[in-house]
């Protein structure tokens, strides 16, 4: 089991990349480091990078690779996030990809040419690098292709699918045999038009990358003690398992965090507590990643103002109580969790996800039967009856959301 958590420096947020310090760097990592995790992710950010389609930059490739080096010195491997994309409400997109070079992020040749080249030589610069975990092509860019984007890059989900394993071939060809994976936001499990599919998660990449948000409705429908808000991160997990063609594929739970006001700051270490030990309850769990390592500067303008409290520790790099709960949770000793043998039918047609998301009758089944006690996974109505399918998967028992009745506290207590 895996415990880390996603970088985001306590000087200059992301910004840190164009004034790169690695002392600053290294005090960073080791306070990260002391509290037991044993990985981070990273993100270059992509215009400071490639700022042309035919430049990369040297010097940046350097500042990511001694960052790298000063993560494994202290114990700590590293994912690195290629195509950034968006992050913390703000686009982070080349000029050569906008306004007066307006092409599509997912279909155009060149553009996708120059992104395979990128995310290439970031791979290949750590490919000899024993702490380098692997890439993931970008951070949740499956928002670019749809609303509620301003401005989305439009796409089918065949053209999405031909991208996603265009650049799953780059990382590969840069570092082979590493873990190379894709990473959507939660609208590819949950909106009907999203052409990135829950099947491109569950298919595509080394390991299966979800990223749980209860802002998405869940804690505004049910409340931060919810059985639904803190089991959303494992519902997640379980709903991928629908999809994927592999009966014990690992699932990263590669985003997750206690968002205010909706999770207000003094009891955003019992929402983390709940949250990572009812997801430890998912069988193939390959780790936990949480969002994330400092507080954004109050210095720094136009963030939301949930983002200036996620961190685990303060910018002068004091760990919070959130960050005593991670920590002991990296410390313990986990046994692998039983399988999971009732199994909740969900619909394979993506144009009808919605129903597995907040308020969807699939989403409401799923919580009421963890209300009840049961440990529910999910498998698609066309596997439904496929009892060499649910036998490799340990299945047991299905139940169509129509089955489940309501309890009397409504799938909502804690």
């Amino acid at each position: 089991m895996r415990f880390g958590v996603n970088y985001t420096p306590s000087e200059g947020w992301f910004h840190h990349w164009l004034d790169f310090d690695l002392d600053s760097v290294r005090a960073d990592l080791d306070a990260i480091a002391a509290l037991g995790l044993d990985h981070i992710r990273v993100f270059p950010l992509w215009p400071y990078f490639q700022p042309n389609r035919t430049l990369i930059r040297p010097r940046a490739v350097e500042d990511l690779v001694r960052l790298v080096d000063a993560a494994a010195e202290r114990g700590l491997d590293v994912n690195v996030d290629g195509l950034q994309g968006h992050l913390s409400s703000f686009d982070f997109l080349p000029a050569w990809t906008r306004t007066w070079h307006r092409r599509n992020l997912f279909t155009d040749p060149d553009v996708v040419d120059g992104q395979a080249a990128y995310l290439r030589t970031l791979a290949a610069a750590l490919a000899d690098r024993p702490g380098f975990i692997g890439m993931t092509i970008g951070n949740e860019v499956n928002l670019f292709a749809a609303g509620p984007h301003p401005d989305p890059d439009r796409v089918t989900a065949e053209e999405a699918e031909r991208w996603l394993a265009r650049l799953l071939a780059a990382c590969a060809e840069g570092a082979p045999d590493r873990l190379h994976l894709h990473a959507s936001y939660d609208a590819a499990w949950y909106q009907d038009d999203q052409p990135f599919t829950p099947g491109h998660s569950a298919r595509l990449g080394a390991v299966t990358a979800v990223h749980s948000w209860v802002f998405n409705g869940t804690a505004q429908r049910h409340g931060r003690t919810s059985v639904p808000a803190e089991h959303h991160a494992a519902y997640l997990v379980e709903l991928s398992k629908a999809w994927a063609e592999e009966p014990h594929r690992p699932v990263w739970l590669q985003e997750v965090g206690a968002p205010a006001p909706l999770v207000p700051a003094e009891h955003a270490a019992a929402f983390a507590e709940a949250t990572v030990r009812h997801v430890l309850d998912c069988p193939d769990l390959w780790g936990i990643t949480w969002w994330c390592s400092y507080d954004v500067s109050r210095e720094l303008a136009d963030f939301p103002e949930l983002e200036y409290g996620l961190g685990l520790l303060t910018n002068e790099r004091h760990p919070k109580d959130i960050a005593r709960v991670l920590s002991e949770a990296a410390r313990a000793h986990h046994e692998p969790p039983p399988v999971r043998g009732t199994a909740l039918v969900v619909p394979a047609d993506p144009a009808h996800r919605s129903r597995c998301g907040p308020g969807g009758p699939v989403f409401d089944a799923f919580f009421r039967l963890v209300a009840d006690g049961a440990r529910p996974t999910t498998v698609l109505d066309t596997r439904a009856d496929d009892k060499e399918h649910l036998a490799a998967r340990g299945i047991t028992e299905v139940v169509t959301p129509d089955q489940v009745l309501p309890t009397p506290q409504g799938g909502t207590c804690s």
